[in-house]
């Protein structure tokens, strides 16, 4: 048996309730842990980084996000690039309006002000759901990709419409701007990831987690027996908006360090948040990470092959780069519709069992 629940006894409702039961998954937590925050950054070099590391860990907390709202809640939303732009955007507003101010506040208050833009966007959500609340979630993607286009106060009236991150420090180590080391932007990330996985893992499993799938299963059953309907989708919408907001702050300020709001929060990444979710299993955190974890890995590793090995020309290899991942997510879902996170449910199930067949 690798994988081991046997003699895992409790005494208290306090001890069944934690976040990892059991004792294999916590000590496996803290080594991923320890590996992540004290091995790669010494291995890290700015390829590993940029190509797969940063964007993983951004994704992954706009993966949470959403599936907080979609797989949680069951409210369905397309507008996670206007989010996005809405965090990286506000970011900027406060790291240009104060100087002084550290960039791990200014990256918080943007995922604030996210979570009140969320709010207001998830209004319409109280009288209309599924396909008529995408709809009305993708009219605030464009709406608000419009918006940092054409009001120039929100760019600071630059030529360009462009935003670029001014450098700052933390502990007196630069972490935005082209003078930052990967090590300090990798650890920034994952500490913004690791403590954002760990508050969506709490709220889930509580009564903010309890209520939202409630919404999500049967919404007028919740409402009958005590379930505030409009409580529950505004902090869903509110939660979810605040990750989003945050991943978007990250990917402008330590990441790219210069963007355009219809290039890089156009509705692909909208779409590419949603099929995060969708490959990796809703309602699930293990899901989003997973998720995320492939829609970044696959494009690299179809790019070095064709590139790299095959020695294809780069456009071509784009484009079965995308036929290619595309054809995969088609293929998963027809194999395991519940995503990578059932997945993993059903390897935990073999191993209990191992060596003996079931």
């Amino acid at each position: 048996m690798l994988y081991r629940e046997v003699g895992e006894f409790k005494t208290s409702y306090t001890a069944d309730q934690q976040t990892f039961p059991i004792s294999f998954d916590k000590i496996a937590y803290f080594i991923a842990l320890a590996i992540a925050f004290f091995v790669v950054p010494l291995i890290i070099n700015d390829y590993w980084a940029k190509a797969i590391l940063l964007p993983f860990l951004i994704f992954g907390i706009a993966a949470i996000g959403l599936n907080i709202l979609t797989g949680y809640c069951g409210q369905v939303s397309l507008g996670s690039g206007g989010f996005m732009a809405v965090g990286a955007y506000a970011c900027y507003k406060f790291m240009t309006a104060f100087p002084d101010l550290n960039l791990i506040i200014c990256i918080v208050l943007s995922g604030g002000v996210t979570a009140m833009v969320g709010i207001l966007f998830g209004l319409p959500s109280l009288r209309i759901k599924g396909f008529y609340l995408a709809v009305a979630t993708l009219a605030a993607q464009f709406f608000l990709v419009w918006l940092f286009n054409k009001v120039g106060w929100f760019y600071n009236y630059t030529a360009t419409g462009q935003i670029n991150a001014p450098e700052r420090e933390f502990l007196g180590i630069i972490i935005s701007g082209p003078n930052s080391s990967p090590e300090a932007v990798y650890l920034v990330c994952l500490s913004f990831l690791t403590v954002l996985a760990l508050i969506a893992r709490n709220l889930t499993r509580g009564s903010f987690g309890r209520k939202w799938m409630a919404i999500r299963d049967m919404d007028i059953a919740a409402e009958i027996i005590g379930v505030n309907p409009l409580m529950a989708k505004l902090t869903a919408f509110g939660v979810s908006s605040f990750y989003v907001g945050i991943s978007g702050a990250l990917l402008f300020s330590v990441f790219l360090g210069a963007v355009e709001v219809g290039e890089v929060f156009g509705i692909q990444k909208s779409f590419l948040v949603l099929f995060m979710i969708i490959i990796g299993g809703l309602g699930s955190i293990f899901g989003s990470l997973a998720g995320a974890a492939f829609l970044v890995l696959m494009p690299v590793v179809l790019k070095n092959v064709m590139v790299g090995s095959m020695g294809w020309p780069v456009d071509i290899a784009a484009h079965f780069e995308f036929l290619i991942v595309g054809s995969l997510i088609v293929f998963f879902l027809i194999v395991e519709p519940h995503g990578f996170a059932m997945l993993w449910r059903i390897i935990k199930e073999k191993l209990r069992l191992w060596p003996f067949p079931h």
